[in-house]
C-alpha cells in the first residue's frame, strides 16, 4: 500500500503512460475522519494488482457529491484531462459515489465521458464489475449511479423527519441567532461549555442546540427598540438613531428600515421556536413554505420582550401598513411630480403619504418604469449616468465571479451577495467590489470618490478606477475596509493621498488577483484549526 496518496512527479517515457495512474478522492463531511484514507489503502492495493504507479491526487475534502461546485479537486482533473496536460492513462476512483451523487447522472456519465474521450480509463476499485464499457458493466454502473442518488434522497428526507422532530421539541436547527441571543450547547438535557460564536458548530451529532438571552447590552438594544416603536418612532428613525449611537448590528454592519423590520417581527424574542419556514432540498433553490408547513415551538426558551409587548407591536405593524391600490399609488406620484416640478428618490421618501420607493419598484419594476407610467422623464443626462453605473455595477460583479472561481480553485469555499456585490470567503473574509469614480474639480488635483453603502462587512475593498469623464478604466486599486472613511456619503482619494490611505494600484484585475489570494490565503485558519474551534467535549 506504499502507493496511497504520493505523488510522484518524475516523469516516466511516454510509452510507460498506460502504467501510470491519478487517483480521485473524496469525503462528504468534516465527520467522516477515515474516509480519505480508506479509500486510498483500497485504491492503492488496486494499483499494485494491476501494476499501476498512483503518480497525481486528486481530491476533496467535505464535498457534496450532489454538484461539481466547489469541488476543487473535480474541477482540476476535469481541467488537466481537456487541456491535454495529463500524464497518466488511469483514473482510479473507490467507488461510484464517490465520483458524484449527482440527482442527474446522465452528468456523472459526461465527467466520465470526458475522461474516456481523452483517453484516461476510469475505474471504480471497490466495485464488483470492471468498467469495460461492456454492455454487462454499463448496466450495473447505472444501476449503482442511480442508487447512489437515490441514497442522497433518502437521507435527505430521513434527516429533514429528524429535524422536524427536534424542532417540536424547541431546539434550534442550524443558521445563526437573532440579535440580543445567543446559542447554546446541550448535553443530555444540561448546558455544557459556552455559547457558539458565529459560524462555530457543536461538536457531537448527539448535542443539541438552544436559543437564550445573550449579551445584556444587545437585550437593552431589542427591548429599546420594541419601546420606541410603541412610543411612535419609524423604523428609519430607529436605525438611524441606532447608527448614529455607534451601536453595531449583528454582522457589524449598519442598521436598516429593513433590518429593523425584521427584528420587530422576530418571534423568538418572545421564546417562540419556528423551523420550516422554507426548504432547500439537494442543492435546489430555496422555496418558501406556507405556514400550515412551519413548525412552532412556543415557550422554547427564555423570552426577553414581554408576549403582551410582542402583540402590541404587531398591531401597531398592521396598523401603520397602509395597503395602497397601483393607480393610486401612481395618482399621489403624478400629484406630488405637479407640486414639486421634478422626482427623485429622497423627494418619494420624504413625502407624506406616499409609499416607499422600494415598494414602488417591486410594483412597477425600475424607476425609468415608474417615472414613464406617470408622464415624468426626467433629465436624459441623468439615465445615461445611470445606465454607466449598471454598467460598471456588471462589470464588477464579473469580477468578483473571476475572483470566486480563482478561490475556488485554490480550494477555499467562496459566495457571492449580488445584492452589494460582496465575495465571502470560507464565511470568514469579506471582499466588497466598488467604482472609485473621477472627479475633477477647478483648481483641485484629480480626485476619485467611493459611495458609501448601508451594508458594507469588514475585509478588503476591491475597486476599479475610471479615468477623465468616467469613460474608461484606469486601474484597480485595493485597500483595507479600515481605510475608507467617509465625508457624507463619499470617500474621497487622490493619487497623492493614495499611500497614506493605504491604498494600493494594479495595472490588471489579475495582478490584483493574484495578491489577494496570497493575503486572504495567510490569514485564513486551515481546515483543522476551524475544525478545532468548536466547542469540546468536557472531561
Amino acid at each position: 500500500m506504499g502507493n496511497a496518496l504520493v505523488v510522484r512527479k518524475d516523469r516516466l517515457p511516454q510509452s510507460q503512460k498506460m502504467q501510470r495512474a491519478a487517483q480521485y478522492v473524496r469525503m462528504s463531511t468534516d465527520y467522516q475522519q477515515y474516509s480519505i484514507e480508506n479509500q486510498a489503502a483500497v485504491i492503492a492495493t488496486y494499483a499494485q494488482l494491476h501494476q499501476l504507479t498512483i503518480v497525481r491526487t486528486y481530491r476533496d475534502e467535505g464535498r457534496s457529491g450532489l454538484k461539481i461546485k466547489n469541488r476543487q479537486g473535480l474541477t482540476e482533473l476535469l481541467t488537466d484531462v481537456r487541456s491535454g496536460r495529463v500524464d497518466f492513462g488511469h483514473l482510479l476512483v473507490f467507488d461510484v459515489s464517490r465520483w458524484g451523487r449527482f440527482q442527474d447522472i446522465d452528468e456523472s456519465a459526461h465527467y466520465e465521458f470526458i475522461c474516456r474521450e481523452a483517453g484516461v480509463k476510469v475505474a471504480y476499485c471497490a466495485e464488483q464489475f470492471d468498467n469495460d464499457n461492456s454492455l454487462l458493466s454499463s448496466i450495473i454502473k447505472n444501476i449503482k449511479r442511480v442508487m447512489a442518488a437515490e441514497f442522497s434522497r433518502e437521507l435527505s428526507g430521513k434527516v429533514h423527519a429528524a429535524a422536524m422532530r427536534l424542532a417540536r421539541m424547541g431546539f434550534k436547527m442550524g443558521g445563526p441567532a437573532p440579535f440580543g441571543l445567543e446559542r447554546h450547547v446541550l448535553s443530555n438535557g444540561h448546558r455544557r461549555g459556552g455559547s457558539l460564536r458565529a459560524g462555530e458548530r457543536k461538536y457531537l451529532s448527539t448535542d443539541r442546540v438552544k436559543l437564550a438571552p445573550g449579551a445584556k447590552e444587545q437585550v437593552e438594544v431589542v427591548r429599546w427598540i420594541f419601546g420606541e416603536y410603541l412610543r411612535g418612532a419609524t423604523q428609519r428613525a430607529i436605525a438611524r438613531e441606532l447608527n448614529e449611537r455607534g451601536v453595531p448590528s449583528i454582522e457589524g454592519h449598519s442598521w436598516t428600515r429593513s433590518g429593523i423590520s425584521n427584528l420587530l417581527r422576530q418571534e423568538a424574542y418572545i421564546g417562540t421556536a419556528i423551523y420550516n419556514r422554507g426548504t432547500k432540498k439537494l442543492g435546489s433553490k430555496r422555496k418558501q413554505n406556507p405556514k400550515e408547513l412551519w413548525i412552532r415551538s412556543e415557550g422554547a426558551f427564555e423570552s426577553i420582550i414581554d408576549s403582551d409587548v410582542f402583540v402590541r407591536t404587531r398591531k401597531a405593524l398592521e396598523e401603520r401598513c397602509v395597503r395602497i391600490p397601483e393607480d393610486e399609488m401612481l395618482l399621489r406620484l403624478r400629484k406630488v411630480l405637479m407640486k414639486k416640478g421634478k422626482l427623485s428618490a429622497d423627494i418619494i421618501k420624504e413625502t407624506p403619504g406616499l409609499p416607499s420607493i422600494t415598494t414602488y419598484l417591486k410594483h412597477f419594476g425600475t424607476v425609468r418604469d415608474l417615472y414613464r407610467l406617470i408622464g415624468y422623464t426626467g433629465k436624459q443626462g441623468y439615465w445615461d449616468k445611470l445606465d454607466a453605473y449598471k454598467r460598471w455595477v456588471n462589470f464588477q460583479l464579473g469580477n468578483a465571479v473571476r475572483l470566486k472561481e480563482a478561490f475556488e480553485r485554490s480550494g477555499k469555499s467562496a459566495s457571492i451577495d449580488a445584492s452589494n456585490v460582496c465575495l465571502r470567503i470560507e464565511d470568514t473574509v469579506s471582499i466588497c467590489f466598488q467604482i472609485a469614480r473621477w472627479r475633477m474639480h477647478v483648481g483641485r488635483p484629480i480626485r476619485w470618490t467611493i459611495a458609501r453603502r448601508a451594508r458594507r462587512p469588514k475585509g478588503w475593498v476591491v475597486a476599479v478606477r475610471l479615468g477623465e469623464k468616467n469613460a474608461a478604466i484606469l486601474d484597480y486599486v485595493l485597500m483595507p475596509s479600515t481605510s475608507l472613511s467617509f465625508e457624507g456619503q463619499l470617500f474621497w482619494f487622490s493619487e497623492r493621498s493614495r499611500a497614506s490611505q493605504r491604498i494600493e494600484r494594479f495595472d490588471t484585475f489579475e495582478e490584483l488577483s493574484r495578491v489577494l489570494l496570497r493575503r486572504v490565503g495567510k490569514t485564513l485558519p486551515s481546515r483543522t484549526e476551524r475544525t478545532n474551534t468548536r466547542v469540546p467535549n468536557e472531561k
